[in-house]
C-alpha cells in the first residue's frame, strides 16, 4: 500500500479485527460484526525508517498505545468490506499527513510602519480614555 512517494507498507503488516458496530445497519447491528479496527505496529514495522517511526509517534501520539500500535476504527458503513476500505483510506491519510515535512518558519521582523500604526492607535485609545475620566465630578 502506497503512503507517499517513497513510503510503501505491505498489507501483511496490517491487522484487522471485526466487532459489533453502533452505526447504521438496522437489526443487523445486533447480529453482525461490521465495525473494523485496523491495527498497525508502528514500532515493529520493517517498512519504516527510525526517523519515520519517530515522526509518526510524535504526530499520532494520541492514536498509538504504549506498545507502539496505531489503531484506526471504522464503523460508518453497513458492510464489513466498506468499513475495511474506510479504515485503510483513513490509515493512509493519517500516515501521509504525519510523514509530510513542514517547512521551517523563517523569523521576520515586524515592519516599522506596522509598529508605528500600532503605537499611534494605542496613544489615540489612551487619550480617548483619559478624556473620559477627566470630568470634574464635584461640579455636578
Amino acid at each position: 500500500m502506497q503512503i507517499d512517494n517513497d513510503t510503501f507498507i505491505d498489507d501483511s503488516e496490517l491487522v484487522f479485527k471485526a466487532s459489533r458496530s453502533s452505526g447504521p445497519g438496522g437489526q443487523n447491528v445486533n447480529k453482525l460484526n461490521t465495525r473494523i479496527t485496523l491495527l498497525f505496529d508502528v514500532a515493529g514495522s520493517p517498512s519504516l525508517s527510525a526517523e519515520q517511526k519517530q515522526r509518526i509517534g510524535r504526530k499520532l501520539a494520541t492514536r498509538i498505545d504504549k506498545r507502539g500500535v496505531l489503531r484506526v476504527v471504522a464503523q460508518k458503513d453497513r458492510t464489513q468490506e466498506a468499513n475495511r476500505q474506510a479504515a485503510i483510506d483513513r490509515f493512509t491519510q493519517l500516515l501521509a499527513e504525519a510523514l509530510k515535512r513542514r517547512p521551517v518558519r523563517k523569523k521576520t521582523k515586524v515592519p516599522a510602519g506596522a509598529r508605528e500604526r500600532r503605537l499611534r492607535e494605542k496613544k489615540r485609545r489612551s487619550s480617548l480614555k483619559q478624556q473620559r475620566s477627566r470630568k470634574n465630578w464635584r461640579d455636578e
